[in-house]
């Protein structure tokens, strides 16, 4: 019977966004639609996808909720930006036609991956305005905690 050697681990270490990083990335998003006078929601994942904050500026689209949640599971899952998706995708008709339709995916504008150090952290995702004012505001939420 083979195995995993005694000595090894079977765990590896994993970095994560801090509590008060993805607070302060969302606050920082909130902060620069208010300047662009827009309504957004802003969230923050790990790199899992796993939700670690969240902020939503009163009157902002109820279903842009889910699609800010989903823009920074898209990035922290892929590590790009979701608004390089279709270029990605290009001409590949059955990329085009089938990944938009996976459950979560956003192709959208407006979600980042965070990275630091040159590992991938957690992902910003922002929906309310335009694809280009809702990458504005992550790229503020980075450049809040210093990784812009």
């Amino acid at each position: 019977m083979t195995g995993h050697p005694a000595a090894a681990s079977c765990s590896v270490a994993q970095r994560a966004i801090s509590a008060d990083a993805a607070a302060i990335a969302v606050r920082a998003a909130v902060a620069h639609a208010d300047s662009l006078g827009i309504l957004v929601n802003a969230a923050v994942t790990d790199a899992s996808g796993v939700l670690a904050a969240f902020l939503r500026m009163p009157g902002a689209f109820l279903h842009s909720i889910d699609i800010a949640i989903d823009k920074a599971y898209t990035a922290a899952g892929f590590g790009f930006p979701t608004s390089a998706w279709m270029g990605a995708i290009g001409h590949d008709d059955a990329l085009r036609t089938g990944l938009p339709l996976r459950p979560r995916l956003v192709v959208l504008g407006g979600g980042l991956p965070i990275v630091e150090a040159g590992q991938r952290i957690g992902g910003i995702g922002v929906s309310g305005g335009s694809a280009e004012q809702d990458e504005a505001c992550a790229r503020a939420g980075l450049a809040a905690i210093g990784l812009a």
